[in-house]
């Protein structure tokens, strides 16, 4: 046992800094797409190569809806004009009403987290933010099995046919307060499964959505900003492009 002790002494200190601190580590986050200025004919070209349909024309400028992109890198590697991309990890949106917490609860937050259809990679994701790096009980996240117990419920996918009431069942078990944070662009959109006959256009289809955390999947620090978020810790970013359905305005 003592061999263990010394030998945490001597490697100390490996978990993220993250939030007191900006974490500049490498790998830490597959990055966003973000707008750029293009013309018609550059942006028309920018836009056939994205099949989640991401980018739109307005303005002279394209725009990007980071809620849709799925990280297949084409917009950078194929476009003869790639998009700008951002290496950034605060990525949380909220798409309604502020959110948070009485202040004396903001760090004894219960978090239930539901498969509502998810591929794998997203919820590998959520698995992550209770290792040593990234700990969140450090920051008063815990998460728990039981959705009577939770502040917090945390969904992977695009809520497939068989989730959908589940989902809900499990919404409506929860205390209020109760905030919804939708984890990837499945949840967010339904991403590729958008709308087909196996699931709906994700989470805002069943419940209401507090806080947004797109990517496919979000890297653990993007997953562990939204819940800040949707408990007043910290400010959501101002994406500049709104969402828009399929077939919306461009060139």
């Amino acid at each position: 046992m003592s061999h263990w002790v010394f030998n945490g002494i001597r490697t100390g200190i490996k978990t993220s800094a993250y939030p007191r601190r900006p974490e500049t580590a490498a790998g830490v986050t597959p990055g966003l797409p973000r707008g750029r200025k293009l013309d018609a004919g550059e942006a028309k070209a920018l836009m056939d190569t994205c099949p989640a349909e991401v980018f739109r024309l307005e303005d002279g400028r394209v725009l990007a809806d980071v809620r849709r992109c799925i990280h297949c890198y084409r917009c950078m590697r194929i476009a003869p004009h790639p998009a700008l991309w951002e290496q950034s990890y605060e990525w949380a949106l909220q798409p309604g009403r502020e959110t948070g917490f009485v202040s004396a609860f903001k760090k004894s937050i219960n978090i239930c987290v539901v498969d509502a259809g998810d591929c794998g990679s997203c919820l590998n994701e959520v698995r992550q933010l209770n290792n040593p790096y990234y700990n969140i009980h450090r920051l008063g996240f815990f998460i728990t099995p039981t959705p009577r117990h939770a502040d917090v419920l945390l969904v992977v996918g695009p809520v497939t046919d068989h989730m959908s009431l589940a989902l809900q069942k499990v919404y409506n078990a929860m205390p209020t307060p109760k905030l919804v944070v939708a984890v990837g662009v499945c949840a967010l959109s339904g991403g590729v499964f958008a709308e087909s006959f196996a699931c709906a256009g994700g989470v805002t289809d069943v419940l209401p959505i507090d806080v947004e955390v797109p990517g496919n999947p979000p890297p653990p620090l993007a997953i562990i900003h939204g819940l800040l978020v949707a408990t007043g810790r910290k400010a959501p970013v101002d994406m500049p492009a709104t969402p828009y359905q399929s077939g919306g305005s461009g060139p």
